[in-house]
């Protein structure tokens, strides 16, 4: 019989490298993994939903929960604050199911000192020219708006090597397998698993 404590699995990327759908498409195969929805003051874009992608507060709302110690981990990311709620993640976690988590570098360094056991994923572009064609293909951001993620992108992939695991984007189906075979191979790590045979003598 085996019995273990949920993974939390850590998925941080420059905007515009392609977090947001290769943690869609990993939890359309691995129906299992459990996603944990992070709280933000941003508005939401077209076709996001309160709940399935984040949970849309105002300011106010956001710091009365970060006032009464709600947050496992809380960021400001380009002018929005963004935090994940503690208690429905350690319900998670305690209850045996592994966890995704979409969050920046900030909150992932928080999350590190938390649960040192977590697995942290780094996804970058495979350039900061690609990088830049993605965001400006999206058409979601103004130039200015743009000039500030590709600042923020140079200063987190300077942290990569704070990572356990580096994923680069080239192609989606390759990214993904790659992201499959990491969260697989986690899952499987004896430190992980605590394994119990009732009709076991273990000499002592």
């Amino acid at each position: 019989m085996i019995r273990r404590r949920g993974t939390l699995f850590v998925v941080s990327a420059p905007s515009g490298a392609g977090k947001t759908t290769l943690c869609r498409e990993v939890r359309m195969q691995l129906p299992d993994l459990a996603y944990s929805v992070s709280y933000t003051t941003r508005a939401p874009r077209p076709g996001e939903k309160d709940g399935t992608d984040f949970w849309f507060v105002t300011e106010e709302e956001f710091r009365g929960l970060l006032g009464a110690h709600e947050f496992a981990e809380w960021a400001s990311v380009h002018g929005n604050l963004y935090g994940t709620r503690a208690v429905a993640l350690e319900e998670a976690l305690n209850g045996g199911s592994d966890v995704l988590l979409d969050i920046d570098t900030q909150g992932a360094a928080q999350l590190r000192a938390r649960y040192p056991e977590a697995a942290l994923i780094f996804i970058v572009a495979p350039s900061m020219a690609d990088l830049e064609r993605r965001l400006r293909e999206r058409r979601s951001d103004n130039e200015q708006e743009i000039e500030r993620r590709l600042r923020r992108a140079r200063e987190e992939i300077t942290l990569w090597r704070t990572y356990d695991y580096l994923i680069v984007n080239r192609d989606v189906k390759e990214a993904m397998a790659q992201l499959t075979a990491i969260i697989t191979a986690e899952r499987c790590r004896v430190l992980r698993l605590a394994l119990k045979f009732p009709d076991l003598e273990v000499p002592s």
